[in-house]
């Protein structure tokens, strides 16, 4: 039973990976994805449901369009894969308790804001007011320890952000400060903040790396959300040991 609960976490974010890949690409643009089917992003032909089908059309098609024979983006696999092993990751560090549905709510919400800020350096309000009334309702009856953990989190989250923002004069954007304010109110305020520690640091280390291989230029920004995901991502999963481990280490 264990076994297939775990094919079925996997199937599920592989599925829901692939609508998401769509939301991430469209919303930005103002497209109404509920009105217009799956097309290929290069000759815009219509994709029938076999070419539809997470990871399994992209490896039977051998990674082209059968109508142009461009080759389809891999960001669609890759973030379907994604997808489908953090939701079956969620499921084996969790199990059936409430914080899963938290965990599912945000690997939800960081999958289509990773496909958006990578393709037009933009974090959507659409998407963070949508999942804002489901994180609300879940900390409304799963109040953090103390209860009002959230609300200064959602307060350091943004505040902290736009004081950056004046400070650096637009070196972090208006999404990246609402999507702190978001991780705020679901974490609370200790695991914001390690959660922009994090992704700080994986950032300058990426960063760092780009400059030197000469990937990009001083002049060239770079996506800060894939780092908020992945900072608040190991927060979410590791952040109460790391942070036990500090306090015992160094207090």
């Amino acid at each position: 039973m264990e076994n297939t609960f775990i094919v079925y976490f996997f199937i599920l974010g592989l599925v829901l990976g692939s609508f998401f890949n769509v939301v991430g690409l469209r919303v930005p643009k103002g497209e109404l994805f509920t009105q217009k089917r799956s097309y290929c992003p290069k000759c815009l032909h219509k994709l029938t449901w076999l070419e539809l089908i997470p990871l399994l059309s992209y490896l039977l098609l051998n990674g082209r369009c059968r109508y142009c024979n461009r080759d389809i983006p891999k960001m669609y696999p890759i973030m379907e894969s994604v997808s489908g092993l953090t939701f079956m990751c969620s499921y084996l560090i969790l199990g059936f308790q409430r914080e899963l549905v938290l965990a599912l709510l945000l690997m939800s919400l960081f999958h289509i804001i990773i496909v958006s800020d990578l393709n037009y350096m933009i974090i959507p309000d659409k998407v963070l007011l949508f999942f804002l009334v489901p994180i609300i309702i879940y900390r409304t009856f799963t109040p953090l320890t103390p209860w009002w953990s959230s609300l200064l989190g959602v307060f350091v989250g943004i505040a902290g952000t736009g004081l950056i923002i004046i400070i650096s004069r637009g070196g972090m954007g208006g999404g990246d400060m609402k999507l702190f304010g978001l991780i705020g109110l679901a974490m609370g305020t200790n695991l914001l903040l390690l959660s922009f520690f994090l992704a700080t640091v994986l950032a300058t280390i990426a960063s760092i790396w780009l400059l030197i291989t000469r990937v990009i230029s001083k002049k060239n920004p770079i996506p800060f959300a894939p780092f908020i995901v992945a900072g608040t991502t190991i927060a979410f999963y590791s952040g109460t040991l790391i942070i036990d481990w500090y306090v015992i280490r160094f207090f």
